[in-house]
């Protein structure tokens, strides 16, 4: 095979990618678009998508011209001769303070810094801030002269959504900088602003209003994030390397990779859908380690954003895979922190994706393995308190139920369920029973599909391991007279509905099992190839 191009592994240099010759897949038709009209934009993306790299593309042409860009698209459109000063902000720089004192002091700073590249020179003054200085000084600039590139605008309102005091004075010290860019308006030629969060009243979307939100644009919606087609364009050799190394072919190749890391999808037509950049780069880069979450690892989990699930509605692990809702414009508007919808967040943070948009009312899921596994792992940790399941004695899930028989799997069950935090997760009835099972069999990376439906019916769960498919039916039973009732229940509709004899690619091990609702625990299961058995 010949030598690959180096991948754009860990590069949001847009200049370095191109002297180093590593793969650039080309958006530069899209950039242009942008580039050539003197308008503000603002574009929500989550994390790991590239938006520094975008930010240094859009810094690149507009500071140099064409210097970078041989060979790609833009290098035929691009007619523009002028150079711009460029001050490129990125508000993660300062995402770490003590106070709002402490956030002032650094946000005065990064400001004086970058503008005084340009001359701007602060002179202390207890009447005069260096916003308001910055907002003197670009007054008197040549109008069209200044390009302003932010990138993470929100990295600090995140950083403290639990504090609302806090967050409003970070608020309010933000407000004070965009009001300054509103009103230096014919100073700035082209204005770009990147985050993961739409916030409303931070004068962003109140001040700036002539701000064009890009976010869920149709035609944009592959700005950021990989297509099918650019992944087989640009990475062929990579993705014949890999499936020589996993020993599949290149379709089996393929369908996985779109089954771990594509889906997410930013077009209010819902006719698109990209792959994560970060997690396919990390694959190819290393398919010797399979098909493991890198987004998640790399930054998918922001601290702030999960101690805000914590205490919202999707803090309930038994709302894991039930379909979630949520009015499209709350998706295309702005939020305040006292009222933002945490599924309106989670889909912004990248944790859910549009799925379809009926009227007024936008359907959000999971986009991929990759993710759903993530969000198992967040609720597995909040249904044991944090711990592990090998802290609980429940580890390699996925292996035991790939190997071990069912008298094995329904004591790593009650492993777990022994371990449950029962003062915030009681098992109420079947939904939570079921719910916590899926969680821990998806945290183990396993796909497990809950109400699967045949022509008969609809299983409580279904999960595939290795060469074997289990079908699990669940009854709750609050006394114990009623536990026999309950498995004999629970046998009679896995044999009536023929629960999982779909399938003809695995060895199917049906199984039914009673969870006792005052033990806590499963206290009577029942294998359709095997004997009732009592759980230990």
């Amino acid at each position: 095979m010949n030598e690959l191009k180096p991948l754009p592994l860990g590069n949001s240099s847009f200049p370095r990618i191109r002297v180093t010759d590593q793969i650039y897949v080309d958006k530069t038709r899209l950039i242009f678009d942008l580039a050539s009209k003197a308008e503000k934009f603002f574009l929500a993306r989550p994390r790991r998508f590239g938006k520094s790299l975008l930010i240094s593309t859009f810094e690149s042409l507009f500071k140099y011209g064409l210097r970078d860009f041989q060979g790609l698209e833009i290098e035929k459109l691009w007619k523009e001769k002028n150079t711009f000063n460029v001050v490129r902000i990125d508000f993660l720089e300062i995402k770490n303070y003590l106070s709002a004192d402490d956030f002032s002091s650094k946000l005065d700073s990064l400001l004086v810094r970058r503008f005084q590249e340009f001359g701007f020179v602060y002179a202390p003054n207890p009447l005069s801030s260096p916003i308001d200085q910055i907002s003197d000084w670009l007054r008197r600039q040549p109008v069209n002269s200044f390009v302003i590139l932010i990138d993470e605008y929100d990295s600090p309102l995140t950083a403290c959504l639990n504090d609302k005091k806090l967050f409003e004075k970070v608020r309010s010290r933000l407000a004070e900088f965009y009001s300054a860019l509103k009103s230096n308006d014919e100073q700035i030629r082209f204005l770009f602003i990147t985050g993961i969060t739409k916030f409303s009243k931070t004068s962003i979307f109140s001040e700036l209003n002539n701000l064009s939100d890009i976010s869920l644009d149709h035609k944009y919606s592959n700005l950021l994030g990989y297509t099918s087609e650019e992944i087989r364009s640009y990475f062929g050799g990579y993705l014949r390397r890999a499936a020589d190394t996993v020993q599949i072919s290149p379709q089996e190749l393929f369908l996985e990779l779109i089954k771990h890391y594509d889906g997410f999808c930013f077009d209010r037509l819902v006719s698109e859908h990209v792959f994560a950049p970060w997690s396919v780069l990390k694959f190819l880069s290393s398919p010797e380690n399979g098909f493991i979450d890198y987004w998640f690892e790399s930054g998918g989990k922001p601290t702030a954003l999960t101690q805000y699930f914590k205490s919202h509605a999707m803090a309930d692990p038994a709302q894991f895979d039930k379909e979630k809702l949520v009015p499209f414009s709350e998706l295309t508007g702005s939020s305040d922190a006292e009222t933002l919808s945490d599924v309106a967040l989670l889909t912004q943070a990248g944790y859910l994706t549009l799925k379809k948009i009926v009227g007024s009312t936008a359907y959000v899921g999971y986009p991929n393995v990759e993710v759903k596994k993530a969000m198992a792992l967040l609720y597995t940790g909040q249904l044991l308190s944090s711990k592990t399941v090998e802290q609980v004695g429940a580890d390699n899930i996925a292996y035991r139920l790939s190997t071990e028989n069912p008298e094995s799997i329904v004591h790593l069950l009650n492993c777990l369920f022994r371990s449950i935090d029962y003062q915030r997760y009681p098992v109420k009835d079947e939904y939570s029973l079921r719910a916590f099972v899926q969680v821990f069999f998806a945290g183990a990376g396993l796909e497990a599909r809950a109400e699967v439906h045949n022509h008969l019916g609809r299983s409580d769960l279904e999960v595939k391991a290795g060469s074997r498919y289990w079908v699990m039916e669940f009854k709750c039973a609050e006394r114990a007279e009623n536990v026999s009732r309950k498995l004999e229940e629970a046998v009679s509709q896995l044999n009536e509905k023929n629960y999982g004899l779909q399938r003809r690619d695995a060895e199917i091990i049906r199984l039914a099992l009673v969870f006792s609702l005052e033990k806590r625990e499963f206290v009577k299961w029942k294998s359709l190839e095997d004997f009732e058995k009592t759980a230990d």
